[in-house]
């Protein structure tokens, strides 16, 4: 746990007892703080007692003499905000989160940010591999594994590995890192930003200005016209280094990917680093992306390019992300639960050639308008959840779409057409995906229990294919 000695003897509310707000008010309880801490939710307030945190009904306080708020992120801040931020506004007292708190408590720490719409935790969880692979000494955690202040207390130099939500981003007021990645931007929370301009403006604060004589890095992915605009004012702005990185294009100065192979040309000499087809857990366009993006921050800290090419071979990728569940009669299944809107399910289709696509869910605003120009490798689709109508209709004329309600009758469906097309034509090869472009909150807690659920269901069929 984080010390947090700036804030001993201050007067701090937290609002919010999910897993980074009850550990954020532990550590400021431990740092000496003194604790007004709050969450609407009543079982949420018994965790918090349960943990040895004394709730305050925040409701009742008028604010006066309080030094700061400390919001979890999920709690509504810039668009429709929650009462009570409004209410410590009003008192103008400063409004920040958990990232906030670490930055400013560990001035001895290398700070790496890394966010992005997409890809953001394969790229962190690639980064903290190939930095244990180097021997550098590391943590990773923010919105990835332990919350922030969960973390342990850094050595003079270690390097703090952070994936970022912009809901995160959103409440740093000082934080600054000293290599900030942004991977990519496609509409997404528009509901908690209010519009696009609000939540690119939430993710370019990752970019902030520190003062002082080393020089900050972007590293920043030029495949999306928000990036490529922000990679450009990057490029000229005072006390930054800026890389792009791309899997489409090659940016001069940049580290890119070319037919699978890995470029880099920080140095204008395009050097080739690794070849990345064949890599199971780094499948597809988008994680070449991702591959070079945490190829450019690996270098920046100091770890040689072989070793960072060797790491690759050997990075296991995450749940949820285009994971390989089974094979059962030549029919492979995969997880990609964590694709909950258009632009994530786009690149996990343009994976594969032969697809049994199972989507839908609570739909976000752009619904599956971003993978109308990558179905060319669907055979039909399988549609569950609240979406399932809007995305019947958005796939009219375009592959055969089965509204099945839930996910278990969707994976019968696909399996059973997967097996009949299979029977005609034993050479393709065929995929059961799970990728719903959707958010999982009208049927499961999150994308993990949705993941979950379909590995579960998977493998009971495995178990009676095998019998």
């Amino acid at each position: 746990m984080i010390d947090i000695s700036t804030r001993k003897n201050q007067t701090i509310a937290v609002l919010g007892f999910g897993s980074s707000g009850l550990m954020a008010a532990r550590a400021l309880k431990q740092s000496g703080a003194r604790i007004l801490a709050w969450d609407d939710n009543l079982p949420q307030r018994n965790r918090a007692e349960q943990a040895g945190i004394a709730t305050t009904d925040l409701t009742a306080q008028d604010f006066s003499g309080t030094d700061a708020l400390v919001l979890a992120p999920g709690i509504p801040f810039t668009h429709r905000p929650h009462t009570l931020v409004e209410k410590a506004r009003a008192a103008s007292v400063s409004i920040i989160g958990d990232i906030e708190l670490l930055v400013e408590a560990c001035p001895q720490a290398r700070f790496v940010g890394i966010t992005g719409t997409n890809g953001k935790s394969t790229t962190t969880a690639l980064l903290g591999h190939i930095l244990e692979r180097a021997g550098v000494k590391a943590q990773i955690g923010g919105n990835l594994g332990p919350p922030a202040l969960g973390l342990a207390p850094p050595e003079t130099g270690e390097a703090m590995v952070l994936e970022l939500s912009s809901y995160q981003l959103d409440l740093t007021e000082h934080a600054c890192f000293d290599i900030a990645l942004l991977l990519n931007v496609s509409p997404d929370h528009l509901d908690r930003h209010g519009d696009m301009a609000g939540y690119i403006a939430a993710k370019k604060r990752i970019f902030r200005d520190r003062q002082g004589a080393s020089r900050q890095i972007a590293v920043i992915g030029i495949d999306d016209p928000h990036c490529s605009a922000i990679y450009n004012d990057m490029s000229n702005r005072p006390g930054w280094t800026a890389i792009p990185v791309s899997a489409l294009h090659r940016p001069a100065g940049g580290v890119y990917v070319e037919d699978g192979i890995l470029i880099d040309d920080r140095n204008g000499d395009a050097m080739p680093v690794r070849d990345l087809n064949g890599i199971v857990s780094l499948t597809g366009r988008h994680n070449w992306q991702n591959a070079a993006a945490a190829y450019a921050a690996a270098c920046a800290l100091g770890v040689a390019p072989a070793v960072t090419a060797a790491a690759f071979e050997s990075y296991p990728g995450l749940p949820h992300r285009l994971e390989l569940v089974a094979t059962i009669d030549g029919v492979r299944y995969i997880n990609d639960s964590k694709a909950t809107n258009g632009e994530a399910a786009a690149q996990a289709l343009a994976c594969f050639d032969a697809i049994y696509w199972i989507a839908g869910g609570r739909a976000k605003e752009e619904g599956l308008a971003p993978t109308l120009d990558s179905l060319d490798g669907v055979r039909a689709a399988y549609l569950i959840g609240e979406s399932e109508e809007v995305f019947f209709e958005q796939l009219q004329g375009r592959v055969p779409a089965t509204r099945c309600g839930d996910l278990a009758s969707a994976l019968t469906h696909a399996t059973r057409q997967a097996a009949r097309d299979r029977a005609q034509d034993r050479t393709h090869n065929a995929v059961i995906l799970l990728s719903p472009a959707a958010a999982s909150f009208d049927q499961w807690a999150n994308f993990e229990a949705r993941g979950d659920g379909f590995r579960a269901l998977v493998l009971a069929i495995q178990a009676e294919a095998t019998v």
